[in-house]
């Protein structure tokens, strides 16, 4: 494998499949099959799941409930879709656990890095609940810090959305798509990849982002043997 040991960001959006709420299960199973196998094959695997399938923190709660909590609610909907993976994970025999940002009994171990690494080691999926455990910080945030944290070799997008494009190709049949870009430019571009705290946190810490989308769950074992899916950001 050309990476080891991985943080798979996956978006809540991605989880309820085209039902854009809630869960589809037959994707969820079939990205657990996937999380599964490659942890089978050595790579070891921690996950950040966003929430949006239920609430995107301050998207969707502007004028109506306070900034932080918001975000907060933001953060339980991260946990609901933790515990829903971690439980489809070990239905398929795979070791997993979910660790809180915050102390939330009976959801998950409180995060610790130091017992998150020797999880990861000792083969576990190690899913990483409530984000950051602060207000306004996004999930993406949360996964690059958890990235950094751990020592990952890389970050994996896994997106509604097939790579990195120079405009929003939903809304511009002639956007073009990069293969590779550097972070510097994503950051001058003002591209969509992830918010610009998050993409600061890997570029001081020289981890790659591989973007790709998640309709295929196999991309992600491709995306572990190096083969060129979707777009690279270093």
């Amino acid at each position: 494998m050309k990476f080891k040991r991985v943080l798979i960001k996956i978006s809540g959006e991605a989880l309820a499949g085209g039902k854009k709420t809630g869960y589809d299960f037959d994707l969820i199973s079939e990205v657990c099959a996937v999380l599964k196998q490659a942890a089978d094959q050595g790579a070891q695997i921690g996950v950040v799941i966003g929430g949006g399938n239920f609430w995107r923190g301050v998207k969707d709660g502007a004028g109506k409930v306070e900034r932080v909590s918001a975000d907060r609610m933001g953060m339980l909907a991260t946990c609901m879709n933790c515990l829903a993976v971690c439980d489809v994970l070990r239905q398929l025999g795979a070791k997993a656990r979910v660790m809180t940002a915050v102390d939330i009994m009976g959801v998950g171990e409180r995060y610790d890095t130091r017992r998150a690494i020797e999880y990861l080691e000792a083969g576990e999926i190690v899913l990483f609940a409530g984000g950051s455990g602060l207000p306004f910080f996004s999930t993406d945030t949360a996964a690059a810090l958890r990235a950094a944290e751990i020592h990952a070799d890389a970050i994996l997008l896994a997106k509604n959305i097939d790579g990195v494009y120079d405009d929003d190709p939903r809304k511009n049949a002639n956007a073009v798509k990069f293969d590779r870009i550097s972070y510097g430019e994503v950051l001058a571009r003002r591209l969509a990849v992830m918010d610009t705290t998050a993409t600061a946190i890997a570029m001081e810490n020289s981890i790659p982002a591989a973007v790709f989308a998640l309709a295929n769950p196999v991309n992600i074992l491709r995306v572990l043997d190096g083969e060129n899916v979707g777009t690279i950001v270093e």
